[in-house]
Order: C-alpha cells, then structure tokens, then sequence
C-alpha cells in the first residue's frame, strides 16, 4: 500500500503570488490552469449552478465511477486536473453573482475561460468589459478556433479537433487502411492545455516587463495543427513540394514495440554504430552493413519500412531482459515496452515518486501525479485536494468584500 502522503502548507512555485480567476473548465483549460496551479498559482474555479449535469459545476465532475460511500461531483478525471484549486459557486446571470465577479476580477492577474466568446459576451465579460474593471487583466481565451477565421465561435471538442487538424489523417497513412480514425487519447485537449498554460505565462512576463495586460487567444485547432505539422508537413515545407506529407521514418508501419521471445521492447538505433552494434548483437551485422540500402542515415531513412521490418525480425530472437542487458552498456535506446498496468511497477516511475496517494477528507485515498517539472529553486507543489463544488465560496466571498447572495 503506498504511504499516503500530506498536503504541502503553502506554495513555493514560481508563480506563488499570482492569482488567476479560472472560468474554464472539463479538460483543455483546467488541465492548463492546474499546471498554473502547481506552480503556486491560486487558481479560483468559478462554476455555475446551472452550467453542467447533476448539481451543476464543471461536467467531468460527474464522469467515472467513484468510491462506494464518496460524494458525487468528485469523478476521476476531475481528481486528476482540479487540484491545488479553490472552488466558487455563483450564478454568473444574476445580478450579485455579477457584483461578485467583479469584485474577484479586481483581485485577479489572470482571467482564463473556455467558454465561447459570444457566450462571455453575453455575461458581460468580454475582455473590454473585463479590462474596463481591471485595465492591467491578463484576459486568455481557450477558443475553438481563431476569431479570425469562418470557423470561429464554432463548438470545438478533443474529437472534433483532431478531425480537423489532420491528426485522423496519420493512422491511415500509416497502416493503408483509408478509414480516418482518432487516437485513444484526449491529445488535442492537452496539447492546447500545453498552449494555454505557456501564453499565460508569457503574457505575465510581459505585464512584469511593462505594466501590459492584454488579450490573448489560444484556438485548439491553430494550436493542434500546428503540433502535428512539426514533423509532418516535411516534404510540404518547400514551395513547390519536394514530395508528400508525413515523416516517413514516423508513419513506417513497421515503426512499434517489437515483440521479443516474452514481451515487447521499444527500441531505436540512432547513429551509423548504433545500428551496426544492434544488428552485430543479432547476428546479422555484415548483412546489413554490406546492405547499400543502410549505408548510411540519407539511404536508411527512404528504406524504413525495410529497416524496421529486419528490427522485428531481430528482436523476437531474444527475450526483453536479455536486450535491455545487451543494448543498454552500448548505450543503444531501449526500455521495455508496458501496459497501463505495468505503470504501478516501473522502476523509474516508483523512484522518482510519480504516483502520490493522498486522502481526501471526503473522497478518502486517492492517486495524483507528480508535478513532472523540476524547479531547483521553485518547485512545484500539491498543497490543496481537489476542490468539492463550491467548497470555498464563502471563504473567497470574505477575501473580496460582500456575498454574492
């Protein structure tokens, strides 16, 4: 059983001192501004009465299967990107939820959101209303798509931004079969998520540079597609094209886990001595160094699929522990290839720490992960559980002056 652990008593991030009114919500930008909030932000979660299912509140506080005994609203993928939050109930339409956020605006460096722009408008929360309250406001928007295109303003979610941004396009460019397909994972939500939390630190940069607030749009798709076309635009950058899109040696079907006599392995020979001591250690080394189709990095990289085929063939030859033995003194990148459920087990994910377990006064023991980036002098920290719907209304009502009512 692993040692719970306990909250940290303050924030020693570098971003201790800075408060952000957060008004976003299921995953891009709550992913965002929980890395804010791990790096000493008070992040104030604003939800709404009437704004999700059930009781209200951010909607992924209702996803998943919890703990027999455990309140509702405290679902999993919540738990993962709302901790080191504090909580806000208010009615954002009426008239003192307004007065409310007004007076939070004024206490704030930061306002994020991700609700459509219109509909910030609508409350009166447009980032001309916003900076008429507070001039110096970091106002960052995670849109859909940018306000200067035809898509704007249209609904955008982690399937539909893949469709978009040609990420449904790579798989099948990989294995020949046409049907386009997304992958199992919410990317594009935390790619901008990525996105979103590095503009609001720039955006600090600036006002600490100049006195600056400012407006500042992140669209998922710009963001998405941008991510993906770091590689695969490739032949795409030259003007006219010097051949197709796509990385070829990244969507060669043949590049995966290779299967070795009892598991996989990830593997990936770099240098011209790496490949030569790999297919040495399989028996095949004057085979393939006499092969003009591998003689050096220019010729390998149009030859792939092949390459990677004679990997396959190589690996399954011996078992996992016996390559990690062989390749890694050679300095040849290896690591044995895991499930999900193996994450539990990884040797170097139980020395660093990266799964905490904390308890939660009202959701009892539960896993968090680690803040994965290391500050020497400012580290990041967990100091607050995640928040229960409106769990610190009244306590930020005090800070500001009034009730919101």
């Amino acid at each position: 059983m692993a040692t719970t652990r306990t909250l940290a008593d303050k924030p020693t991030g570098p971003l201790s001192g800075i408060r952000i009114l957060d008004l976003t919500s299921v995953v891009n930008g709550a992913y965002g501004t929980q890395i804010l909030a791990d790096q000493g932000a008070d992040v104030i979660k604003v939800e709404d009465p009437g704004s999700g299912r059930g009781d209200g509140g951010d909607i992924m506080r209702w996803a998943g299967h919890l703990p027999e005994g455990a309140p509702r609203g405290m679902g999993p993928i919540f738990l993962t990107i709302n901790r080191n939050k504090r909580s806000i109930l208010i009615n954002m339409k009426s008239e003192p939820g307004k007065k409310a956020l007004a007076r939070l605006i004024r206490s704030c460096d930061v306002l994020t959101t991700s609700v459509r722009y219109d509909g910030m408008t609508r409350l009166g929360l447009s980032y001309e209303d916003v900076a008429a309250i507070k001039p110096d406001i970091i106002y960052v928007h995670a849109a859909g798509y940018g306000s200067d295109g035809p898509y704007a303003g249209e609904p955008a979610y982690d399937d539909l931004i893949q469709s978009a941004s040609g990420m449904a396009d790579i798989l099948p460019r990989t294995d020949g079969n046409p049907i386009p397909r997304i992958l199992p994972t919410l990317v594009a939500d935390k790619v901008s998520g990525l996105f979103f939390s590095q503009a609001v630190t720039a955006a600090l940069l600036h006002k600490a540079r100049t006195g600056e607030g400012q407006f500042v749009e992140v669209p998922m798709l710009e963001c998405v597609t941008s991510f993906l076309l770091v590689e695969h635009l490739y032949d795409h950058t030259f003007q006219p094209p010097t051949g197709q899109w796509g990385y070829q040696r990244v969507i060669n079907p043949n590049r995966k886990p290779f299967a070795t006599k009892d598991g996989y392995i990830g593997l990936l020979p770099y240098t011209d001595k790496q490949w030569d001591q790999f297919f040495d250690a399989a028996g095949v080394g004057e085979a393939v160094k006499t092969d003009p189709r591998f003689a050096d990095y220019a010729t390998r990289a149009k030859h792939t699929v092949e390459l990677y085929g004679m990997i396959e063939t190589a690996a399954a030859t011996k078992t996992t522990q016996e390559w990690l033995d062989i390749l890694k003194p050679l300095s040849i990148p290896v690591v044995k290839t895991n499930t999900l459920d193996d994450l539990d087990h990884d040797p170097h994910l139980n020395a660093v720490g990266f799964f905490e377990t904390y308890d939660h006064p009202q959701v009892g023991a539960y896993r968090q992960i680690k803040p994965p980036v290391k500050f020497s002098k400012s580290p990041s920290n967990i100091r607050r559980h995640p928040p229960m719907l409106g769990e610190h209304t009244d306590e930020i009502l005090a800070e500001i002056g009034g009730e919101e009512g």
